[in-house]
């Protein structure tokens, strides 16, 4: 009889899973609408989950018949999947309750797909990979096309899921080619077997993964689908979007690049430095002529994905600890200004044009400055967050030769400046036509503060964050 695996370090991914059934036959069975409860609820369910990732890691541990590993990486990455979902998740409770959307389905599809973002960061066989990224992919599919009523939304959801089913192909393909060449899928395997090298088609297939994961991460030449769902998603999942499963896809193309084919990094990364920067230029551009926030938004996101993917085709440590640092930043800097978007209501209506801001700065000072900051710290301006997270991926490349990838980072950089400080400057200098309604609610107004504070006063606490994240890294290199 076979031995039980050790559960021990799985306990966070147990209990988050156990949580979303406990809170679905809650709703089924409870009359009443449960929807702010269960959200509560399921943010509870989070915050302990959190308190789990670190207390079930003990150096290294490998379950699960080789499939599940934890380590400091997937503690550091998984952190910030659970911050990212519970705050976009306490942003949708007001939401839901006034577009008359309240559905307890709402906050255990968001733990559903929260379960399959840590089970991605922690896959160590391209099989479980696979598992993890379809049960998150299931429930995003799902949620953005949750406002059922809305053409813009089902057409979001719609667009979604073809092309995240051609991307899941991808990614099989891409598996079976490596597994026919490495008989194995397993990545501690994988990485015995190409310590010499790597036969031609393993290189093929490590490139049709690379495109699946890019994907999911909106890197150029594979972002089609952000712009539309972004605005056509409803604007708390557009915000979920926006963070959380970024977060995770990116944690596990870090983690299948530098452990697996780790030793293959002089035949990837050139595929890496060529979406780095089609991303940054694309991002760059693509978002001067929009005039809704949240398509200028999607195409920020495909910038900011830019800017991080120095960090993974520099292929080292430092380069690894840059990323890190750049997806703390990034995730709250996002959730700061999504949550001043579904602030932006007219007569009770969701507003989301860039022009609907004109006069903001007078109506809604304190919220105006927030977004400021978080404009400010996306362009890069110091001494505000969003700089330093540029700051350690552009030195990590200098340092391992790559100038030319940090210049061109620092020139799209001023580009897009260009589209940040024009709605600081809508909010500040334009007249406006019809001013936004007061009271955006004290959750997304403590949400707004809250990261406001972290990205404006970052500079007086960095080394915490820096120093966490170098551990991470080097827990991925054997440190």
């Amino acid at each position: 009889m076979s031995e039980l695996p050790n559960f021990a370090p799985a306990l966070p991914e147990i209990f988050i899973a156990l949580s979303a059934i406990a809170l679905l036959l809650l709703g089924v069975f409870r009359k009443d609408d449960t929807t702010q409860g269960i959200s509560a609820l399921a943010i509870v369910a989070m915050l302990f989950a959190g308190l789990l990732v670190p207390a079930a890691a003990g150096g290294r541990s490998v379950t699960f018949g080789g499939m599940f590993v934890v380590d400091g990486f997937s503690v550091f990455a998984k952190i910030l999947v659970l911050l990212a979902s519970g705050f976009t998740l306490g942003m949708s409770v007001n939401w839901l309750v006034r577009e008359k959307l309240g559905r307890f389905e709402y906050p255990v599809l968001v733990l559903l797909a929260t379960l399959g973002m840590m089970l991605m960061i922690s896959a160590n066989n391209l099989i479980a990979l696979y598992l993890g990224l379809e049960l998150q992919s299931l429930a995003l599919y799902v949620l953005a096309a949750y406002q059922r009523d809305s053409g813009r939304a089902t057409e979001a959801g719609l667009k979604y899921f073809v092309l995240g089913s051609l991307a899941s192909g991808m990614l099989l393909y891409g598996s079976s080619l490596i597994y026919g060449f490495a008989g194995s899928t397993g990545f501690d395997a994988l990485a015995r077997s190409f310590s010499q090298g790597a036969p031609i088609g393993v290189i093929v297939g490590v490139v049709f993964v690379l495109a699946a994961i890019a994907f999911k991460i909106s890197a150029v030449p594979f972002h089609m689908w952000t712009p539309d769902v972004y605005e056509g998603a409803p604007t708390p999942v557009t915000a979920f979007f926006a963070v959380g499963p970024k977060i995770a896809a990116f944690a596990m193309l870090v983690r299948v690049m530098v452990g697996p084919f780790g030793d293959l990094t002089h035949q990837w990364s050139q595929v890496i430095v060529f979406i780095s920067i089609a991303s940054m230029v694309l991002g760059a551009f693509g978002a001067i002529a929009q005039n809704n926030i949240k398509r200028m938004m999607a195409y920020s996101s495909i910038g900011h994905v830019g800017y991080a993917l120095i960090g993974l085709a520099v292929g080292d440590q430092v380069g690894i600890r840059g990323v890190l640092v750049y997806l703390a930043i990034y995730l709250f800097m996002n959730v700061g200004t999504f949550a001043v978007i579904l602030s932006m209501r007219q007569k009770g209506r969701l507003m989301e044009g860039i022009d609907d801001l004109a006069g903001y700065s007078r109506s809604h000072p304190m919220t105006a400055v927030a977004l400021a900051v978080f404009m400010l710290s996306m362009a890069g301006i110091p001494p505000l967050a969003g700089f330093w997270g540029k700051f350690y991926v552009f030195m990590a490349a200098i340092d391992k030769g790559y100038v030319g990838l940090a210049i061109i980072g620092v020139v799209t950089s001023v580009v897009s400046a260009f589209y940040y400080l024009r709605i600081i400057k809508v909010m500040y200098f334009d007249e406006p036509v019809e001013v936004l309604d007061h009271g955006t609610g004290k959750g997304l107004s403590f949400i707004v503060a809250v990261n406001a504070v972290l990205v404006a006063l970052f500079i007086f606490a960095p080394s915490s964050l820096v120093s966490s994240a170098g551990t991470a890294a080097a827990a991925l290199f054997g440190g």
